[in-house]
């Protein structure tokens, strides 16, 4: 490693562990969100080509932005991946590392926003998911004369939604009748089993779920029709413990589902996702077992060339 690229890491490894120590904080500020920002574009592999501010609905906050292979795109599956944040707080541009680093491994990626409470109350937030796996499914999944696999992914909060809209199918039925519902399911350190509606700090975010509690609750929807699923979870996480993770991963076996399970010790909460960053890959292969994943569900159609979807 040179000298400028030795500066540059100690920078963004800097900024990262300032990062996690401000996102640990109940209510982050723009701030925090630019500082973020900043972080994601610092440490983003060039290797691929940009879409952003893309609407996939009318509201200010159905907006997505779009990573693609920088060579020719392939037939590999789409990943859409929902970020996290206590269902309050985000914004794509945080997470830009997530879509370049899979992006340069010939995985298109897609990271919409969503509406945030407390504007909104459940199920908005999934809802918008659902629409924007929609505009993807609509507008991207189509090449060379096939149709490609769309994985949905999440941390957090946002792998809470994206498990929700993968296992109720409800969502997609409405935001996208017709179309083939997620052939993959990606959960990183995701909230499925416990009671939001009941939670102290959700408790107002999931009151709309009324008596339904399950109708919040990804792990009432395990059953043998859920897709292959794949859940990664830190054993140091002190935010979403790693039992959830468990309690899903059970659950979807009991039920006869295809899914495994990677536990990683030594990471928590934010340092899972941070992972998936150059300066922290070292401390997981969170990024090679997502990829792993995505080739087996594409079933080699990574090797497959085509025009590229021309989303820019």
């Amino acid at each position: 490693m040179n000298k400028t690229a030795a500066v540059a890491r100690m920078a963004a490894v800097s900024l990262a562990l300032s990062f996690t120590s401000a996102m640990s904080e109940e209510e982050p500020t723009m701030a925090l969100s630019s500082f973020a920002a900043l972080y994601s574009s610092l440490t983003s592999e060039r290797d691929h080509v940009a879409s952003k501010g893309i609407a996939y609905g009318s509201l200010n906050r159905q907006k997505l932005d779009v990573y693609e292979p920088a060579a020719t795109a392939k037939l590999a599956p789409i990943v859409l991946f929902i970020y996290g944040g206590s269902w309050t707080s985000g914004d794509r541009a945080i997470y830009g590392f997530v879509g370049a680093a899979l992006a340069a491994r010939g995985l298109t990626t897609v990271i919409p926003d969503y509406r945030l409470a407390p504007d909104v109350q459940f199920p908005a937030f999934v809802e918008d998911a659902a629409h924007a796996y929609a505009w993807v499914a609509r507008t991207l999944s189509t090449a060379c004369g096939e149709r490609r696999p769309i994985i949905v992914m999440g941390h957090s909060a946002g792998a809470h939604i994206a498990a929700l809209m993968a296992l109720d199918r409800s969502y997609l039925a409405r935001a996208a009748p017709g179309l083939p519902g997620p052939a993959g399911l990606i959960g990183l350190a995701g909230p499925y089993a416990f009671d939001p509606t009941t939670w102290p700090s959700t408790r107002a975010i999931f009151s709309t779920a009324g008596g339904n509690h399950d109708g919040a609750r990804p792990v009432a929807f395990a059953s043998s029709k859920a897709p292959p699923s794949l859940l990664i979870h830190g054993q140091d996480d002190d935010v979403v413990k790693i039992t959830a993770s468990q309690t899903m991963f059970e659950a979807l076996k009991a039920a006869g589902a295809d899914t495994q399970k990677i536990e990683f010790p030594g990471v928590g909460h934010i340092g899972l996702i941070l992972t998936l960053s150059q300066p922290f890959r070292w401390r997981a292969e969170t990024l090679e077992s997502i990829v792993r994943f995505a080739d087996r569900i594409g079933e080699g159609r990574r090797a497959a060339n085509c025009i590229r979807s021309g989303t820019r």
